[in-house]
């Protein structure tokens, strides 16, 4: 009797073991299935020549993103924390501007933005952004100040998005806004670190890219330029 009872008993006890087991698994995946996707993107390095002979080189390096589960529980609200660094570096003193940020898309390929430096994006989508600022990336509008904000887009919209907005005087010294950074070095960087991307309204699919217009000013020549990133997918 004794040796029965035990059996039974240690026979319970490894029953409850595997419902144990079963349920955190059970719970684990769930976890998983809600948890953020980690994206590392890949670094790029683009040199020109300027015409006055001036050499630059544009590298895009550490760029992530971290697509996070919607907040909001709808598959219309999306959230990203993106980072990246840019490194500008000429031949000879420079007055450098950089302005970064992103091109954002729902139900629109960003893959056709842009593609290299000096290429414009050929897809025009207005009426994005109430008030938005004329782009200087193609006819779609851009707003900017920070990706803080919530983008607002519907399907077959897009719109690019500056990170920076830097506060400074203008030439006859009233303060303005600008999505730029300006330096006067033969080297200048410019890094984010987990802006945070939001989305709302988007039914379908969306995507983002990266950019950057760089403008390199000598005493000679005055070029700028566009460089892009890979296109990711935010949901």
């Amino acid at each position: 009797m004794n040796t029965s009872s035990k059996s039974s008993r240690r026979a319970v006890g490894v029953a409850g073991t595997s419902a144990v087991i079963a349920v955190a698994a059970a719970l684990l995946s769930q976890g998983s299935a809600n948890a953020d996707v980690f994206l590392k993107l890949p670094s790029q390095t683009d040199v020109q020549t300027l015409p006055d002979g001036t050499k630059i080189s544009i590298t895009r390096t550490n760029e992530r993103a971290v697509i996070a589960p919607s907040l909001g529980g709808t598959p219309l609200h999306r959230a990203a924390q993106v980072s990246a660094k840019y490194t500008v570096t000429s031949s000879k003193k420079a007055k450098i501007r950089i302005g970064a940020g992103y091109i954002v898309g729902c139900q629109v390929s960003v893959a056709g933005f842009g593609g290299g430096v000096n290429a414009a994006p050929s897809v025009a989508q207005p009426n994005v952004a109430p008030g938005a600022n004329p782009s200087p990336l193609g006819t779609f509008p851009s707003v900017g100040g920070g990706l803080n904000g919530t983008l607002s887009l519907a399907p077959g919209q897009a719109v690019s998005y500056f990170i920076n907005n830097v506060e400074k005087a203008d030439d006859f010294g009233a303060q303005q806004q600008t999505t730029n950074v300006d330096y006067e070095t033969t080297k200048a960087s410019n890094s984010y670190t987990n802006e945070q991307l939001q989305l709302s309204g988007c039914a379908g699919y969306a995507q983002a890219r990266s950019f950057a217009v760089i403008r390199v000013r000598t005493s000679n020549v005055d070029k700028q330029v566009t460089t892009y990133g890979k296109p990711f997918s935010i949901g």
